[in-house]
């Protein structure tokens, strides 16, 4: 019998019910990060059907997009940012490790569908004013003028038909605020007797423990993996394995704590969690400061056959 292969992906995969559908966004997003394009695409691909929160969504199209890029289907990838921006025309990817064929690619869509975008969005806040809808019409009018301040219109703000839009919407904008009515005035709080103070010797609060961010946090960059190897399995089986260990990675790249979700054996267990002490990577960060990060680790084990 030959000796078995490890084969290692670091992320947490949908395996039946154990996975929840929100783990499986942050499974797509720890695939990217290990330049496993191809399966983080497989990921997102089976979560586009589900509902989302418009963040998941933004999410999801965004991910898509950079696998797809990295793939090299610059095509889809186009399509996908074309979908983005279409929902959320002010969206920009964050820098973070972004190559620059990525942004590139996010700035020349951007570029071609904007002016498209913002005479859509004037005709909308302008049928919202004419239907009295004060205070949607002044949001659509800033909406507009926002995007008009875009760097990616560069120099066709200036020019018609925007420059014709932005001197429409700035009037229009003024005219919906005066209109908007003021919000109304708070009850006044009813009149109480004034009571003694008690007194409360309250114990001081304990500190709060750093945040753990994980791949459902859409603001985090997921940590990059510098050094993940595991130990070879002791023995021999002809059943094919797999296992989960759950770690936290501090802000200094170290795994903090490491904890068998789903074991293999007792004995290749006990060298999996001791091999993980070894592990080093490039620490997640969130507005580029290092923050503690939460990942699953899946571990498959696969017999070969008879020589």
């Amino acid at each position: 019998m030959k000796r078995f292969i490890l084969l290692l992906a670091s992320c947490s995969l949908a395996l039946g019910t154990t996975i929840r559908a929100q783990d499986s966004l942050a499974a797509a997003r720890d695939l990217y990060a290990s330049a496993a394009y191809e399966e983080a695409l497989d990921v997102l691909n089976r979560l586009t059907p589900a509902p989302r929160t418009a963040d998941d969504a933004r999410t999801v199209d965004e991910y898509k997009a950079f696998c797809l890029l990295a793939l090299g289907r610059t095509n889809e990838a186009q399509h996908a940012i074309e979908s983005l921006v279409a929902e959320q025309p002010a969206f920009h990817p964050a820098d973070g490790d972004l190559s620059p064929r990525v942004r590139a690619a996010f700035a020349d869509v951007r570029r071609r569908m904007l002016p498209t975008v913002i005479q859509q969005r004037y005709a909308d806040a302008k049928a919202a004013f004419d239907r009295k809808e004060f205070a949607a019409a002044a949001q659509g009018f800033q909406q507009v003028l926002d995007l008009m301040g875009d760097s990616d219109i560069g120099s066709a703000a200036s020019q018609p038909p925007l420059a014709d839009i932005r001197t429409l919407a700035t009037g229009f904008h003024d005219l919906s605020v005066q209109a908007t009515p003021p919000p109304p005035l708070p009850a006044a709080p009813t009149m109480r007797a004034a009571e003694p103070p008690a007194e409360v010797h309250a114990a001081p609060a304990p500190p709060t423990p750093p945040r753990v961010y994980s791949g459902a946090d859409a603001t985090v960059n997921p940590p990059i993996t510098l050094r993940q190897e595991l130990p070879s399995f002791p023995g021999q089986t002809i059943i094919p394995r797999q296992g989960l260990i759950e770690i936290v990675i501090d802000e200094n790249g170290f795994v903090e704590t490491a904890v068998m979700r789903q074991p293999v054996t007792p004995a290749y267990d006990a060298l999996a969690l001791n091999a993980t002490k070894a592990w080093r990577y490039k620490p997640a960060s969130v507005n580029g400061a290092p923050v503690k990060y939460r990942k699953v680790v899946q571990i498959t084990v696969k017999a070969q056959g008879r020589s």
